[in-house]
């Protein structure tokens, strides 16, 4: 049995110098870290300003009303940024579902057989993803500021109780809520979804419109009803490619819910801007949101990218 030779280095090849420019790049990169690193904590140390990340530590002498668990003044900095990240993680998952579901049906809509649903559908497309998405959330709150019951007379929905402080579920009405979602949080997550949505509503009618329209006759050629034919048959082929641009969408509710701070929603920015007007630790506490961001950004591009080899087609 004949040995493979050991493969040695060739610079005339290509993927030879690739690999050699990229380590170069990455160690210049390093350099140019290391470098700014030094020389912004010289000229902090110089101006007499604290550094370091031990204030995570200590106590963060503020409460957090809303969370997923309750969080108290003499708990650390270091819990309160995980009770932020626990609220934007909330509201970027519910909106993402509420953005999918709503965006599908749009985007359907717009292949519809009735021309009043096609233009609803249009204008709903033109409207939304047209107004700034920070206007759209201080619009949905001060709706939703003025439109819900007073506190002391709130509307009851079954188990459910609304009224200025938000949607709360009781197990029985003179029980404490079950969970509650307060109006920031309502006003969030409806704003992110109806924005994203526009969006979404496009990329599958764009989706739709690239299954060649061989297919539909096909199905309708076998007996299938148009609703069995848009399931069955041109969904899961506009999928391939409805996913890569979906991601995009996705990662941009998710950093989107970053403006969550402007209607006085607790999430991991507004955890942030408390604790650098406590602290002064401004680029310690940036460091740590745009680390956050970026572990989430990277989180959903790696499962959605997982997914997308699945549906993907298979080379044979």
């Amino acid at each position: 049995m004949k040995r493979t030779p050991p493969k040695h280095w060739n610079w005339r090849s290509r993927a030879t110098r690739g690999r050699v420019y990229q380590v170069l790049l990455l160690a210049l990169l390093a350099l140019l870290l290391w470098f700014l690193a030094g020389n912004t904590a010289r000229n902090m140390a110089q101006r007499g300003i604290q550094s370091g990340f031990d204030f995570l530590l200590q106590p963060a002498g503020f409460e957090i009303g809303e969370g997923l668990f309750g969080f108290e003044a003499s708990q650390a900095y270091w819990l309160a940024f995980l009770t932020g990240l626990g609220n934007t993680l909330r509201t970027a998952l519910a909106g993402i579902v509420l953005a999918t579901g709503l965006g599908t049906l749009l985007g359907v809509g717009r292949f519809s057989r009735s021309a009043l649903l096609r233009s609803l559908c249009s204008a709903y497309v033109e409207l939304f993803r047209n107004i700034p998405l920070l206007l759209q959330l201080l619009m949905w709150y001060l709706l939703l500021a003025e439109a819900l019951p007073p506190f002391d007379a709130p509307a009851q929905l079954g188990l459910l109780t609304l009224s200025k402080n938000g949607l709360a579920w009781q197990a029985t009405p003179e029980a404490e809520p079950l969970f509650a979602l307060s109006p920031e949080f309502l006003a969030l997550t409806l704003g992110l979804s109806l924005y994203t949505a526009a969006f979404i509503a496009e990329v599958v009618r764009a989706g739709i419109a690239a299954v060649p329209l061989g297919q539909s006759e096909a199905a309708a050629a076998l007996g299938l009803s148009r609703r069995q034919t848009l399931r069955r048959v041109v969904l899961p082929q506009a999928l391939r490619v409805i996913i890569p641009p979906l991601t995009n969408q996705y990662l941009n509710l998710t950093k989107n819910s970053s403006l969550a701070v402007a209607i006085g929603y607790p999430d991991v920015v507004s955890i942030a801007n408390t604790a650098i007007n406590q602290t002064g630790r401004a680029l310690e506490c940036l460091v740590i949101v745009m680390a956050i961001y970026l572990c989430l950004s990277l989180t959903t591009s790696l499962l959605m990218n997982g997914y997308n080899a699945r549906v993907a087609l298979k080379e044979r």
